[in-house]
């Protein structure tokens, strides 16, 4: 430890190599929309897309904009993604008959973020049927500065390109140029096309005065606006004593009416098409100093399609000993999931709602007094910002405690630094007791997407701490890598031989700075030291269990955990809602939480050796090993031959609350088990069961001869979970398989077994679907409820190219 602390006083400071963050500045950070554009700032500009079909007028009444299940899309996935460089997105709307491609390319340069350019195309899907597709623009700025349209207005609309100039803070000064593609057909007939003809054909635009904070509420306005115009243009058409009377086409009514207003902080661009079409959106920063072109962009799509693909090909290659036939095809899936869960990261600021006051009677200790000075009932917080994985467009666009570890996992594969910006935001948002919300909700337009009732957060609710999972995968990226810090200063040897290995820059790779820089990578572990300490002092005060209080016999008269927020029917602050547990107590003992916590403990030791922190290390040294002493002593059941929940009967004595599924694995789950564990053969029995959790498809999450199996909500009730398989596979890959134990043989059979069958079905299932899912069917594989769901269930890419 002594040469880790000479390194932090030779080792310059993280000044001296500062991850270089501003091509990360501009993204697709608006992961709620089929495409969206912003900055990683508040009160910024903001970009989106609506588009409708204009073959009949019903299709107005489902104009696309927000990724809404509902909306029936036959796909939509970012096919390559890379949150430097920009990718392209396909979006397969039947119901219109069009295929959307949507390419998002950055230009770096000046000291405002850099230049970006969009490209949005169209085509038939089938060739044989009309494709009528008007589609609108919209770009929207609540910062000061304003945004204004520098082309000449015209009430009958505009031909050519339209520019707009403005600036923000942050931003500094830039101009918007949206200029057509070469072969555009617009629609010019059309029923009553003599009365429409000056308008016919045109680019409509409009400009709006939004309230700041409602700038999410753009397609309201935009839509509203449209369908003021289309009754004044209607009226003329319509007659009362005809109802059947053709109305003039669709596209010559269903028009922006050409209005700018004074001061106006929205404005958006409309073009209709007839068959294929194309227009480019230029964002040219005037720092940057770079006139964007049209030849710009595909010398740009084309370098990026190549690189892409050569990248993957090296991070996340598929081994040749995997079975299958359509090797490509896989591939493919792989990148598409890969680019879609890192196109699905968002910027989001706002105030979240908070109540310090609500707890169930379970919830408290029996000495616990209640605070009389806490504000009573939901109270809105400061704002705040934050940088996120989402773990599904459609369903969940928002950050979730409990899936962004797992998210962090395959982005830090990709991309370490941008997982480290990722996680750092996260850790910013731990407050000074230690605690951070498990849905962080922020704004009202991530409210307008949560049923009221799940809206408040309660600061004595936990989650499972799956940060420490990519604080973890970071460490061991630092210890495989070739440059940077030696084994030793990588905590794996103390000694004062060695020499500092410092990194080659010759060649620096802005994705890895933190694994090339031995002081960054220091420094960065010192920020997040304090605040993850904070946060696990938080869990270790919180969510205390309780042993003496009913003679229970452990070695470690402190380690034993529950959560806290439950209700009689879930315990949603432990991720597996609906799994059968015992009745609500204060004396229950939850065994997935202190695995969690065996593991926090451990990964606490680890970072504090990093830091020099020595006699925290050996602090938690201690407590992991009590940990690991009570889970045996607490929660095994030699009778059931399995792990188990703790509870309290009425006669105050504590029993087992067996229920065979994902709870009976996590100290296998998290890798707290030693491979000669006298419990360890019973785990891998019981995965290994068909009668119980084993299937061709993965995991089940309950066993099948459980009689709530596939029961009531049907959550966490027997549905195969991706992480939950992923967590398994890296368990036996990294330490069962690879260690010498009485269950090597069959830990390998399991493995070889398992991943098979994960990557299969998942992979069917989205070719069947065109979608990945949230879970599978645990009996027919089928993909079930959110999707596409490429939060955690993209981690079959990281479990396809075995990146454990």
């Amino acid at each position: 430890m002594q040469k880790l602390l000479l390194l932090s006083l030779v080792l310059p400071l993280a000044s001296a190599g500062v991850n270089e963050t501003a091509n990360l500045l501009w993204g697709a950070y608006r992961p709620n929309l089929y495409f969206g554009l912003r900055p990683q700032l508040p009160h910024s500009l903001m970009t989106g897309l609506v588009w409708f079909g204009t073959h009949d007028f019903q299709s107005f009444t489902k104009a696309r904009h927000a990724c809404e299940q509902g909306d029936g899309l036959s796909g939509y996935t970012w096919t390559e993604y890379d949150a430097r460089e920009g990718g392209t997105q396909i979006i397969e709307d039947s119901y219109n008959n069009v295929k959307l491609t949507t390419r998002f390319i950055k230009a770096p340069g000046g000291s405002h973020g850099g230049s970006w350019a969009a490209r949005i195309e169209g085509e038939p899907i089938d060739e044989a049927k009309p494709s009528r597709i008007s589609t609108i623009f919209y770009m929207g700025t609540e910062a000061l500065g304003g945004l204004n349209m520098e082309t000449d207005e015209d009430e009958n609309g505009l031909e050519g390109p339209i520019v707009y100039s403005g600036s923000a803070a942050e931003l500094d000064d830039f101009t918007i140029r949206i200029v057509d593609g070469p072969d555009n057909t617009f629609i010019t007939t059309g029923t009553y096309i003599d009365a429409f003809k000056d308008r016919a054909g045109k680019t409509h635009f409009s400009g709006y005065r939004v309230p700041r904070g409602s700038m999410w509420k753009a397609k309201d306005y935009i839509i509203g606006s449209i369908v003021s115009h289309a009754k004044g243009a209607l009226a003329p058409f319509q007659d009362p004593n005809n109802p059947k009377a053709i109305p003039p086409d669709p596209s010559f009514v269903l028009q922006l009416p050409d209005e700018v207003l004074a001061g106006s902080t929205l404005h958006a661009v409309q073009k209709t098409f007839k068959g294929p079409f194309q227009f480019d959106v230029f964002f040219e920063s005037a720092s940057a100093k770079q006139k964007l072109t049209t030849a710009f962009l595909d010398r740009r799509i084309e370098d990026l399609g190549r690189s892409y693909d050569e990248r993957f090909d090296r991070v996340f290659p598929i081994p040749s000993n995997f079975p299958s036939d359509d090797l490509d095809s896989l591939k493919q899936f792989s990148k598409a999931i890969t680019s879609n869960l890192i196109g699905g990261v968002g910027y989001f600021y706002g105030t979240s709602i908070m109540d310090r006051s609500f707890s169930y009677e379970w919830d408290k200790d029996d000495d616990e007094i209640d605070d009389e000075d806490v504000a009573k009932g939901p109270q809105l917080t400061e704002p705040r910002g934050l940088l996120t994985a989402t773990p599904s467009r459609s369903f969940f666009p928002r950050g979730f405690y409990w899936d962004e570890g797992f998210h962090l996992l395959h982005i830090g594969e990709w991309d370490n630094d941008f997982s480290l910006d990722i996680l750092k935001s996260w850790i910013n948002l731990i407050d000074e007791d230690g605690w951070v919300a498990r849905e962080q909700i922020l704004g009202e337009e991530a409210r307008s997407k949560v049923p009221q009732e799940f809206q408040t957060q309660v600061p004595f609710w936990a989650n499972p701490p799956t940060l420490i999972l990519a604080v973890t995968a970071f460490i061991d990226r630092l210890k495989n890598t070739e440059q940077g810090l030696s084994a030793g200063d990588l905590g794996m040897d103390y000694g004062m031989m060695g020499q500092v290995v410092m990194a080659d820059t010759s060649v620096p790779d802005v994705r890895s700075q933190h694994l090339q820089d031995p002081a960054l990578a220091l420094s960065y572990l010192r920020s997040i030291y304090a605040p993850l300490k904070r946060h696990y002092d938080w869990f270790r005060r919180t969510q205390r269990g309780q042993i003496k209080q009913y003679a229970r016999k452990a070695r470690s008269r402190s380690e034993a955990y529950r959560w806290r927020g439950r209700s009689q029917a879930h315990v949603l602050t432990s991720g597996m809602d609906d799994y059968p547990r015992g009745p609500p107590h204060s004396g229950e003992l939850h065994l997935d939480l202190i695995s969690w916590m065996g593991f926090f403990s451990k990964t606490m030791k680890d970072i504090a050796e990093f830091v020099g922190e020595i006699d925290d290390a050996a602090a938690f040294t201690a407590i992991y090993k009590a940990t690991l002493d009570n889970i045996e002593d607490l929660h095994w059941n030699e009778e059931e031959q399995m792990y188990c929940d703790a509870n309290v009967n009425d006669d105050e004595e504590s029993y087992h609350v067996c229920d065979k599924g994902y709870l009976s694995l996590f100290p296998f789950l998290l890798g707290l088990l030693p491979s000669d564990s006298p419990h360890l053969g019973a785990v891998l029995n019981l995965l290994h069961d068909p009668n119980h959790l084993w299937s061709p498809y993965g995991i089940r999450s309950l066993s099948a001869s459980h009689p709530q199996f596939g029961q009531g909500e049907n959550y966490w009730k027997g549905p195969i979970w991706i992480q939950m398989n992923y967590l398994a596979l890296k368990a036996l890959y990294t330490k069962y398989v690879s260690e010498e134990g009485p269950h090597q043989d069959l830990a390998k059979e399991i493995y070889f077994e398992l991943r098979k069958n994960v990557v299969n079905n998942v992979f069917k299932e989205y070719k069947r679907t065109g979608y990945v899912w949230e879970q599978y069917d645990p009996l027919s594989g089928e993909g079930r409820r959110s999707h596409p769901f490429t939060g955690w269930t993209s981690l079959v890419t990281l479990i396809l190219s075995e990146k454990y």
